[in-house]
């Protein structure tokens, strides 16, 4: 479970951007997306390969 303190005169805001950004860290959304539906795990490995092609791709292009 996720606790944020919210300090004294700190408005509501404030302390809700804190939890979402915690939120947001701990993969808990992406994880429920991910349990939606069942995936191969054939299929699961060439995404994360496509993936990785991807990120490599874009990062030699920044580095040119």
């Amino acid at each position: 479970m996720i606790i944020i303190n919210v300090k004294e005169n700190e408005s509501i805001d404030k302390a809700l951007k804190r939890f979402k950004k915690k939120f947001e860290r701990t993969g808990v959304l992406k994880e429920v997306r991910a349990r939606s539906f069942y995936e191969k795990p054939s299929i699961k490995r060439r995404n994360v390969r496509i993936k990785a092609a991807y990120r490599q791709k874009m990062q030699t292009q920044e580095n040119q």
